[in-house]
C-alpha cells in the first residue's frame, strides 16, 4: 500500500512565495465550519456508531459544498488567491500511520501532504476552505480511531509476546486506507451535486486549474520530496482497522446515515 505523503530529503521546507497572488480570497463562512465543529465533536462523543456516521457524513458534505462553490466564486471574481500551506503536528505514538490518515483526508479534499520524519510534522497545501476541511475532519478522525483502537485492548500472540503496537499502528493504516476510500466518494458525489446546480461547465476546469497550482507549490517547497510504503506489520490489526473504517462511512447514501441526516436537519443534532 502506498502512502499519500511524500518526505523530503532534508526534512526543511525551502522558502517559497505561494500563499497568493495579491489581494484577500472571499471569507471562508464561519458559521459553517461552526457547525461542521459541532457536527463532529457530536461524532466524536456519541456511542451509537450510526450516529457517529450520520454526523461526519453531513461533516463532509457541508465542507465539501461550501469549499467548491467558494472555488467557483473566487474564480468568477478573477482569481487573486493562490494555495497555501499548513503546517500540522502529529503525536507520538504511531506518528508514520496517523501521517497515512492525514493524507487520505487531504487528498480527498483536494490537497497535499508532505510529512517531515524528523520533525514530526504533515505540511498540507491547498486552498484555505480546503485546508480547513482537512484540519478539522482529521482532527475528529483521529479522535476516534484512537479510541476504536484502544477499544481492542492490549494484545498477545500465542507465545505471550505483545502486539498490541503492532496491531494498533496497522489498525490505524487500515482505518485510513477505509475512510480515504469514503471520503473520496463523499466528495465525488457532492461535486457532482455542485455541478448540477450550476456550475457544471466550470467546475471540473477550476479544480484541475487548482490542482495543478497546488502540486507546483508542494514541489516548489519540497524538491525532494519522495512517495513512500506502509508496510503492513499486523494482518488483524488492517483487517480490523478497515471494520472501523466501514463503520466511521462517510457516504452519505446508506439507508441509517440518510435516516440520522433528515434527524439532523430537523434540529435534533447540532
Amino acid at each position: 500500500m502506498r502512502s499519500q505523503q511524500g518526505q523530503t530529503a532534508g526534512d526543511r521546507p525551502r522558502s517559497h512565495a505561494g500563499a497568493g497572488r495579491g489581494g484577500a480570497p472571499p471569507p471562508v463562512d464561519q458559521r459553517v465550519l461552526a457547525r461542521v465543529r459541532a457536527l463532529l465533536a457530536k461524532a466524536e462523543s456519541t456511542p451509537f456508531e450510526a450516529e457517529a456516521e450520520a454526523c461526519t457524513a453531513k461533516a463532509q458534505e457541508l465542507m465539501t459544498r461550501h469549499a467548491l462553490w467558494h472555488a467557483l466564486l473566487d474564480h468568477d471574481h478573477a482569481p487573486t488567491t493562490g494555495p497555501e500551506m499548513r503546517r500540522l503536528d502529529l503525536d507520538k505514538p504511531y506518528i508514520s500511520a496517523k501521517a497515512f490518515l492525514l493524507g487520505s483526508v487531504a487528498s480527498a479534499n483536494r490537497c497535499r501532504v508532505v510529512w517531515s520524519r524528523e520533525q514530526a510534522v504533515g505540511t498540507v497545501f491547498g486552498y484555505p476552505a480546503d485546508l480547513d476541511a482537512v484540519e478539522l475532519l482529521f482532527t475528529s478522525l483521529l479522535i476516534q480511531v484512537t479510541q476504536a483502537a484502544a477499544r481492542a485492548g492490549p494484545l498477545r500472540d500465542a507465545t505471550g509476546t505483545t502486539r498490541t503496537r503492532s496491531f494498533r499502528r496497522s489498525f490505524i493504516l487500515g482505518f485510513a486506507k477505509r475512510v480515504g476510500e469514503r471520503l473520496r466518494l463523499a466528495t465525488e458525489e457532492t461535486a457532482r451535486d455542485v455541478a448540477a446546480a450550476g456550475g457544471e461547465d466550470r467546475l471540473l476546469p477550476v479544480l484541475a486549474q487548482r490542482s495543478d497550482l497546488v502540486d507546483d507549490l508542494a514541489r516548489a517547497t519540497f524538491p525532494g520530496a519522495v512517495s513512500r510504503t506502509q508496510r503492513i506489520s499486523n494482518g488483524q490489526g488492517f483487517r480490523e482497522g478497515c471494520e472501523a473504517g466501514d463503520r466511521a462511512s462517510i457516504t452519505s447514501r446508506s439507508p441509517i446515515a440518510d435516516a440520522r441526516r433528515a434527524a439532523i436537519e430537523r434540529g435534533a443534532a447540532p
